[in-house]
This record gives C-alpha cells, structure tokens and sequence, in this order.
C-alpha cells in the first residue's frame, strides 16, 4: 500500500524534493554545477546537507538534517530523455534565490515548483516556422542567394517536422536525427544537383544546423570544467553520436544524387 505524501518522514519529502529539482533541471538542459549550486540554496534555506551524484542517465541524492545528522534519506532517480527548457532553468534559479531572500518553507516551494514544471514549450508551429527561418538566414549570411535559402528553409522545416514526428511517435532519437537530416539533405541535394542556386552547398551545409546538439556539447565541456567527469565524458560521446547520426543522413541524401563537389 502506497504511503500519503502527508504521512511521509520530513525528511523523505525534502529528499523528493530536491530529488525532483535536480532531475527536472538535468533533464532541461542544466549543466551538473547549475544543478548542484541550485539545490543547495534550496537545502540550505530547510536546513538540509546533501551529498549528490550526477549521471547521464539519473542522480542520487543523500539530505540530512544539520540538526541532526542521523536524520537522512537517500533515493534515486532514473532520468527520461534529455531536452532543453530555458524557461524552466531560469525559473528555477529564480525560485532558489527567492527561497533564500523570502525564507520560503517546504509547502511554499514545493508548489512554486509544481507550478514551474508546468511551462509548456513554445508552440510547435511557430518553432517550427523560426527554426525555418534561421536556417534560411544562416544560408544567407554563408554566400548563398535567396534560392539556396529558399531550399534551406524548406528542407529545414520539413526536417524539423520528421524528427517531431518520429518522436513523438517514440522512435529513438538517433532513428529520428538520421531521417530527420536524411529528409533536409535530400530537399537541399535537389538544389546541388540540378545547380539552380548561386552556391547551392551553403544551402545544405546550413539546412541541418538545427539538429546540432549545441547544448549537450556546452554542457560537456562545462561538466569537465568543473569536475563532473562521468557526466561531462556521457554528454559528449551523446553529442557526439548525434553528430554522427547527422554526417549519416547527409551521407546517404549525397550518395542519392550522386553529389561529389560538397
């Protein structure tokens, strides 16, 4: 029989707590030290020690009372697919420095949080439109003319839908990223092949910009930085892989058309 959350230790709910900040940060896109730096305002402000580990795939979180140092819990949290939420990391930076100014109690954070967690992302349309538009204009600012950008928003845009699409339908991310560029590559090769465009390959060199992994890649480095080295070695052979996945796409869209000038 499941235990109230009322009935709990305090101590196990504090431990839940920042157990869930941790994990929702990591999972939006913070890197090991801006998730560390922020749960331990937090601790602090419950009169909290914590003893955390970070992995690309969960954390572990160990609170104890200052009080009472043989008051303490330790749980586990297995993280779900990686992605980036600005909105939630800036949120939620904002709630620990209020939690240390105001004072906050558990209750007061506790819900302030719940309600961060509910942020929804940009509308899919509209990201989709901008995402376009940003290629296009990387195509631009690289030499091409308003043809290669032509080529590179559409293909952008039609890429960016598949891989949405493929994830939503719960394929695997690499799946996604190699048909996701594969679909762009294949728009922006049309132009290479038939050279309709002034440079054509700024087109398809700039189309798929959008799925490289910038975040994981900063992440990793920082988590080096600072001394996360598990986490900061996971980020980077992820970043890598999606690197890959990329070139594969690419490689397979120029083979199609036979390109040999990109």
């Amino acid at each position: 029989m499941e235990i109230d959350a009322r009935e709990k230790p305090q101590i196990e709910k504090y431990n839940e707590l920042l157990l869930d900040i941790g994990s929702t940060l990591m999972i939006s896109g913070a890197n090991c030290g801006r998730i560390d730096r922020n749960i331990k305002r937090i601790a602090d402000v419950l009169g909290l020690d914590i003893e955390s580990f970070f992995s690309f795939n969960g954390i572990i979180l160990t609170t104890k009372m200052k009080d009472n140092p043989s008051e303490k819990a330790t749980h586990y949290k297995r993280l779900p697919s990686h992605g980036v939420h600005f909105g939630i990391l800036t949120e939620t930076s904002l709630l620990s420095w209020r939690a240390v100014s105001d004072g906050l109690s558990y209750d007061e954070i506790y819900q302030e949080f719940e309600n961060i967690k509910k942020i929804k992302h940009h509308n899919r349309y509209q990201t989709l439109i901008l995402v376009a538009l940003a290629c296009a204009s990387l195509c631009l600012l690289a030499g091409g003319d308003i043809i290669d950008a032509s080529f590179a928003l559409v293909g952008s845009f039609l890429g960016l839908f598949t891989r949405q699409e493929l994830i939503k339908k719960k394929f695997n991310l690499m799946i996604a990223i190699i048909l996701a560029s594969l679909v762009t590559c294949v728009v922006c090769s049309v132009n290479v092949f038939f050279n309709i465009g002034a440079m054509p390959e700024k087109g398809l060199a700039t189309a798929v910009l959008y799925l490289i992994p910038g975040v994981p890649l900063v992440n990793g480095v920082t988590d080096f930085i600072e001394g996360y080295v598990t986490t900061g070695l996971a980020r980077g052979f992820h970043a890598g892989f999606i690197l890959l996945c990329i070139a594969v796409g690419m490689a397979i869209s120029i083979l199609i058309f036979g390109i040999d000038n990109f």
